[in-house]
């Protein structure tokens, strides 16, 4: 039923007020029900309800049942409609959710005068979350004598604020009392986000709580420490966001209208672009003053003093431009590279600079320019001073090398270029040499008006010291530096190389012969007391040598990276670019301060970041095995970076690359004499290796690198160890059973863990195999199982088209089962060199048999009878990039390509000699199994 009643009655203060009344406590089964119009949420997530009330006590009414109650309920019903209910029972019918029983904290009892006094109950009760239109409020009485005063309902909301220079709009609470809203923030006009995003959060009371980030004012404005960003006036600045005020425009600058982030220069005046904003603007120096010179011969001393304005600024450096006239003034060009500027040439600090190696006889025009950090900014040339001089007579500069042509037991021929500036005509030159062993004050002079010499009367089996000087009419010039020679031992031949103008083979083995030769005698090597030549390819004496240290042994492997390896100041290295796996970079050798730095370039290995200590560990061991190593034909280390990251190792560039790709990019391109040449350094660092008990284990030509003077170095220690030699059978003995390269490594290496220098030994056959058939990869597309097991075999790589038979007895001398049958590196560094003397014995190539004896490993000749086309042929023999010339010029069938002739190639378009002679030798092949497929005894 509904009992409630809405009367008369009066508040605590006997104000009179309407309120709702129920109190049938004498009835049983009370369900009276009091129910709100529809309320709009207006778009809040949590109610509050704000309920006055008053409650009798139960005990105060005489006589009252077991039925009476002191409390009621409060339920609410969302919807997001509007319910008529008037005449109908939805009141009592809704599914209600209920929100609490509310309880007086104090009833009232009937008191003096027959009236009541009332004690009013205030309680509040909240619901959420909500996500309907709106909502109905209803109150349940079952059984109390009570009065409903009033009903507030309300929600509670953060008010919209300005903090931190943003404004935060007003954001309702969340659906629980104790959520969190977050309010992004907005900027207020003319500022900047400091941190990203500015945000308050908003509580369940609507407080503001918890501010993170915050605006501050734009470049040009400043705070009035409120919450507004106003421009710089005129004359003023700013110029970075922030707290900051408004500056005065710093000396000669000015800004003329509002909001100004920095001041401009008035005109003459510049800015540098390490100068802050707030410095005054300044100008560039006037000139030098005072300029004089002191000339001595082809050297000149400059000093001038300082200028009289220097703009305002204290780092007024001098800049010399140096230029070489013609006598007559006529024409003037750039002084050569090789003038020398102490302490430099730019950015000079003092009023002095001594120039040397200028030409005799010659005029000189010197602009000494002053510049600042703003000079780089004015529209006009720098300031300068000029001066003009002519160099005195001079002495020729020093010869810069000496070269060994021909040696025998009693004399030796040398010859060396004219000096880089023999300021004149060269008269003559002066020899002076001595015997290694004597003193230098027995030395013998030779005079010559060639720059070759042929010095006799020697001892045989000698090392002499020799030097050399030039004269013109000014005199002598400086003696070279020492270098040593030897004359042969007995029964050795004349030593005449084949010098042949030209010749792309003289070419190679000068060059090799330029690094052996043009040493030093006074320069420590590591590797040996002295460096001994027998002639004019390099051989390195025994006696003295010193034998590689396992990194590895050391307790601590960065002892051993301090010891072998040089530390680089990083500053000093630049990477220019990524080529493969490594870097190419350039470096500078010597300290920045020094007077005249000199660039070179240099390859660079980088630990990738994330490494461990035993990848470090491992990746310096490298460095330390390298350090070790001081021969021509090994990778030379140039140090490493350890104190910075990436953690780097530094080696000498090498322009031409790995010896394999080198090879594959030339094919056809080197005469027999230049690859023997390739295969002579190759072998002469193994020796040297040998010699320091050094084991490779991964001798191949993707390890060989190569210079631009193509010159072989072997690289990559990666995979090298120690050579122990406490057993009658010095040998290494792998505990790991890693990977190994199969198609290079010996048999024993691969079947027992044995890596000596003869493994070595083997594993440089199948380089010179390499070599010899222009980077072919060994043993084809077998597998490293079928290689094994054709090894066993006996089997053997042929020898590659138009290879001398010489070179492939030498390939298969290595390749000898019995490690102690194989040569040693020094026999095969003598038998290449007389093979280099006597280019005959390399006439004779070895022959492919028509029918081979090996067919597992003769795949040097395929079997035409298995190509069903000339594009299958060609892949077959890696010539496919001459297949459009075959097919456009009518070659479309095996039958006519078996026609083909050298001037038919030619005509095709395939030019090079390299490529001709391996298409020819296979069409050959070609012809000569036609005819055995045609003959009787092959139909039979």
């Amino acid at each position: 039923g509904n009992n409630w009643e809405e009367v008369s009655g009066y508040d605590e203060n006997l104000n009179t007020i309407r309120t709702y009344q129920v109190c049938n406590v004498f009835e049983p089964s009370q369900n009276n029900w009091l129910l709100t119009t529809f309320i709009d949420r207006h778009g809040a997530q949590r109610i509050y309800v704000e309920m006055r009330f008053t409650v009798r006590d139960c005990s105060s009414i005489p006589n009252v049942p077991g039925s009476c109650k002191e409390t009621f309920n409060l339920y609410y019903y969302e919807t997001d409609v509007v319910i008529a209910t008037k005449g109908t029972d939805f009141w009592m019918q809704a599914p209600y959710l209920k929100v609490d029983t509310i309880a007086a904290d104090e009833s009232f009892s009937q008191v003096d005068f027959g009236g009541r006094l009332m004690k009013v109950n205030t309680e509040v009760r909240s619901f959420g979350p909500l996500s309907k239109n709106g909502f109905y409020l209803a109150f349940q009485d079952y059984g109390a004598c009570m009065s409903l005063l009033s009903v507030r309902v309300f929600y509670k909301k953060c008010p919209s604020v300005v903090q931190n220079f943003a404004i935060f709009p007003e954001t309702m609470t969340g659906a629980e009392s104790t959520s969190l809203v977050i309010a992004r923030g907005i900027c207020i006009p003319n500022s900047e986000e400091v941190d990203v995003p500015i945000k308050l959060y908003c509580n369940g009371d609507g407080e503001w709580m918890v501010p993170i980030g915050s605006c501050t004012c734009k470049a040009g404005f400043e705070t009035d420490n409120g919450n507004v960003c106003r421009a710089c006036p005129p004359g003023t600045f700013k110029s970075t966001q922030g707290p900051g005020l408004c500056l005065q425009c710093p000396s000669n600058s000015r800004s003329a209208s509002e909001a100004a982030t920095i001041c401009v220069c008035r005109n003459g005046y510049y800015r540098g672009d390490v100068d802050q904003p707030d410095m005054p603007c300044t100008s560039v120096p006037s000139g030098p003053r005072n300029v004089i010179s002191v000339v001595n011969e082809t050297s000149v001393i400059l000093e001038w003093h300082a200028p009289r304005e220097t703009g305002g600024r204290d780092d007024v450096v001098y800049n010399i431009l140096c230029k070489k006239c013609r006598a007559d003034r006529r024409t003037c060009s750039h002084c050569d590279d090789n003038v020398e500027f102490v302490p430099r040439q730019r950015g000079l600090t003092e009023t002095r600079v001594f120039i040397s190696n200028l030409w005799a006889h010659t005029l000189y025009s010197f602009e000494i320019q002053a510049v600042n950090g703003v000079t780089n900014k004015s529209p006009y040339p720098a300031q300068h001073v000029s001066i003009d001089i002519t160099t005195n007579q001079a002495a020729p500069s020093i010869v810069p090398i000496m070269h060994q042509v021909s040696s025998t037991m009693k004399s030796f021929t040398l010859s060396w270029p004219q000096p880089e500036q023999p300021n004149g005509i060269i008269l003559d030159y002066e020899l002076r040499y001595y015997e290694k062993d004597h003193a230098e004050i027995n030395s013998t002079l030779l005079r010559s008006e060639t720059n070759t010499v042929r010095v006799e009367g020697l001892r045989a089996a000698t090392v002499y010291v020799v030097q050399v000087r030039a004269r013109t009419v000014a005199g002598f010039g400086k003696y070279s530096g020492k270098m040593c020679f030897q004359t042969l031992t007995d029964g050795k031949e004349n030593t005449q190389l084949p010098l042949i103008a030209g010749s792309a083979a003289a070419g190679v083995v000068f060059i090799v012969s330029l690094v052996a030769i043009s040493v030093v005698c006074s320069r420590k090597r590591a590797y040996t007391k002295e460096a001994v030549y027998s002639d004019k390819l390099q051989h390195y004496s025994s006696p003295g040598m010193k034998i590689y240290i396992d990194p590895f042994t050391y307790e601590d492997p960065n002892e051993a990276v301090r010891e072998f390896a040089k530390e680089i100041d990083v500053s000093t290295v630049k990477i220019e670019e990524v080529i493969g796996a490594g870097e190419f970079g350039r470096g500078v050798q010597g300290s920045p301060e020094a007077a005249r730095q000199r660039e070179i370039y240099v390859a660079i290995k980088t630990l990738k970041a994330g490494y461990v200590e035993k990848q470090r560990r491992d990746f310096l061991s490298e460095a330390s095995i390298m350090g070790q190593f001081d021969h021509p034909n090994i990778i030379r280390l140039e140090g490493v970076v350890t104190k910075s990251r990436p953690v780097m190792i530094v080696t000498e560039f090498m322009e031409n690359g790995a010896l394999d790709s080198f090879l594959r990019q030339n094919d056809g391109q080197f005469t027999v004499i230049q690859l023997v040449g390739m295969m002579r350094g190759i072998a002469a660092g193994m020796k040297y290796l040998a010699e320091m008990n050094y084991v490779h284990r991964d001798l191949a030509a993707r390890n060989i690198l190569v210079n631009s003077n193509l010159v072989c170095k072997v690289s990559d220690f990666g995979l090298s160890r120690y050579l122990q030699e406490d057993t009658s059978d010095p040998s290494y003995t792998s505990s790991l059973g890693g990977k190994i390269p199969v198609r290079w490594t010996a048999p024993e290496a691969i079947a027992y863990r044995k890596f000596t220098s003869a493994s070595d030994v083997w594993s440089y056959g199948i380089v010179m195999w390499e070599v010899m058939s222009f980077g072919e990869r060994p043993y084809w597309d077998m597998s490293n199982q079928d290689v094994i097991n054709a090894i066993e075999q006996d089997y053997r790589l042929p020898a590659p088209m138009d290879c001398p038979s010489a070179l492939h007895q030498l390939m298969l001398d290595c390749w000898q089962k019995d490690r102690n049958a194989r040569p040693r590196f020094t026999d095969i560094v003598n038998t290449l060199d007389k093979m280099i003397r006597n280019p005959a014995s390399l006439k004779q190539v070895a022959g492919i048999p028509a029918v081979p004896s090996q067919p597992l490993l003769d795949r040097s000749v395929p079997d035409f009878n298995t190509f069903s086309s000339v594009e299958e042929w060609l892949a077959a023999i890696k010539m496919t990039q001459y297949r459009d010339n075959f097919l456009n010029s009518g070659f479309t069938s095996l039958q006519l390509v078996a026609q083909m002739t050298s001037e038919d190639l030619l005509r095709i378009g395939v030019t090079l000699a390299g490529h001709q002679k391996k298409i020819l030798s296979n069409v050959a092949s070609m012809r000569v199994q036609m005819s055995q497929c045609q003959s009787p005894t092959s139909m039979a």
